[in-house]
């Protein structure tokens, strides 16, 4: 199976601490990665390197070429990104927020096309946030946001989305949307990589990566048992996954 992206010997560093350590690692093309750990295990650094947003040392490979070798351009219609915490000009119409995501698609100063407004109506019906176009940014509330910001990405139509805590402040229901937007990216042959806190979500992805202290802990299938284990482990066996009416479930561990 080819690899949407890859590393080799991976390292960063922050503030003169190393929050990536000779990571290597391969990413399945058309198939949904997840990335988990507790906090602190360099979860959202590994994705802004793949995104080519943090100064690193070693290779990120996309589609098999160098990403340093890319341009802005070539880089922004091969991978999307969402960012944890991101924020965005809130006096523009989630319209337009939306549109941003077809910026890498455009001629420079050239208006948006009729192929562009089919992506971003297409993006905002399927996250929902269709009747909210006239309104602003800032008349929303921090999960209507993250609904406008997950359009903008999924309106770039790239082959790769990276998305850094994409359920930062949906409640249960859109959670559970979200789940069904990423199997439909699937289903159209778009490569996932997401960071989730949330245990339960992420065994629902086809892959997990389990990452502790700026390290690969292991990388497998999320339903193999050693993915279960190594997952329990970096939680310091505090947690324990369990198959329920045909699903893995999280639960804590009682003394």
């Amino acid at each position: 199976m080819s690899h949407a992206l890859e590393t080799q010997q991976l390292s960063a560093s922050l503030g003169g601490h190393k929050v990536l350590k000779d990571i290597d690692l391969q990413i399945k093309a058309g198939r949904w990665t997840c990335v988990v750990g507790p906090n602190g295990a360099g979860k959202s650094s590994l994705l802004k390197a793949l995104a080519g947003l943090l100064p690193t040392s070693g290779q990120v490979l996309l589609q098999g070429q160098p990403l340093a070798s890319l341009t802005r351009q070539q880089r922004a219609l091969q991978l999307s990104w969402l960012g944890q915490g991101e924020s965005s000009t809130l006096d523009l119409r989630v319209w337009d927020v939306a549109m941003l995501g077809r910026l890498p698609h455009q001629s420079w100063l050239s208006a948006p096309s009729a192929i562009d407004a089919q992506m971003v109506e297409a993006a905002l019906k399927a996250t929902q946030a269709w009747d909210w176009r006239e309104r602003m940014l800032g008349e929303l509330s921090g999960g209507e946001r993250q609904r406008v910001l997950l359009a903008r990405a999924m309106a770039g139509n790239a082959p790769t989305m990276l998305m850094d805590e994409p359920l930062a402040n949906l409640d249960p229901p859109h959670q559970v949307d979200w789940l069904e937007q990423v199997h439909c990216l699937l289903a159209q042959g778009t490569t996932v990589v997401s960071v989730l806190h949330e245990i339960g979500m992420a065994l629902h992805a086809d892959d997990i990566v389990v990452m502790r202290e700026g390290q690969v802990m292991h990388h497998g299938a999320a339903s193999d048992a050693a993915t279960h284990s190594a997952i329990e482990s970096v939680f310091e066996q505090r947690i324990r996954i369990s198959a329920l009416d045909g699903q893995w479930v999280v639960l804590p561990r009682m003394a």
